[in-house]
């Protein structure tokens, strides 16, 4: 899924790579792309994870794995960070989700369960800073469920925010017409909407 999304990032972006399956992005861009990624810790230009002599433990991604810079790396306050993703300067966003519903609403900080830890970080402000959303995370639930949604059950991030997902069967825009499937993995379109019961 990583390389998918890299390869849908538009050269010359400024993009976001929020916490879980996301950071692995970093990994998979084309070094001649020209997109440089912001990180909410105050990072401009991060660069794939870190490795032996690499590491720096002060240079770190939203998952708290050391990363590299490139060059033309530049540091700021984490203030600062965030002026840039709530004033509309970055290009794309790239977050994990609990939820997405097929109108593009987002749930990704908090389950609703009574004993479940809220993490809600800058996902709130990069849904609705960002001039593109994008959500990695796995179609289906351990049970079966299917996590792409008419209407999203666990409390949201953010109302008609994202604009593609992209899960291990299938990569869907989303808007005011419902989910619309532009490409699939392993099944049909008429098996996929099948096992989705079809949301609207």
């Amino acid at each position: 899924m990583a390389a998918l999304v890299a390869r849908d990032i538009p050269a010359g972006a400024f993009v976001n790579l929020g916490i879980g399956q996301p950071t692995l992005i970093a990994d998979h861009l084309a070094p001649d792309a020209g997109v440089v990624l912001h990180t909410e810790n105050g990072m401009l230009n991060m660069g794939p994870v870190a490795v032996g002599d690499d590491i720096d433990p002060d240079l770190t991604n939203a998952g708290k794995i050391p990363v590299t810079e490139l060059p033309g790396a530049a540091y700021f306050h984490h203030a600062d960070s965030f002026a840039m993703m709530r004033g509309g300067h970055l290009d794309v966003c790239v977050l994990g989700a609990f939820q997405v519903s097929s109108h593009g609403d987002l749930a990704n900080w908090h389950t609703g369960a009574p004993d479940a830890i809220p993490a809600v970080g800058g996902a709130m402000d990069l849904a609705i800073g960002a001039k593109q959303v994008f959500v990695m995370m796995s179609l289906f639930a351990k049970d079966g469920s299917s996590k792409l949604v008419p209407a999203c059950t666990y409390p949201l991030t953010g109302r008609a925010c994202v604009d593609r997902l992209y899960t291990e069967y299938a990569v869907f825009d989303l808007g005011p017409r419902g989910a619309v499937v532009r490409e699939t993995f392993g099944l049909t379109a008429v098996e996929l909407v099948a096992r989705l019961g079809a949301p609207g």
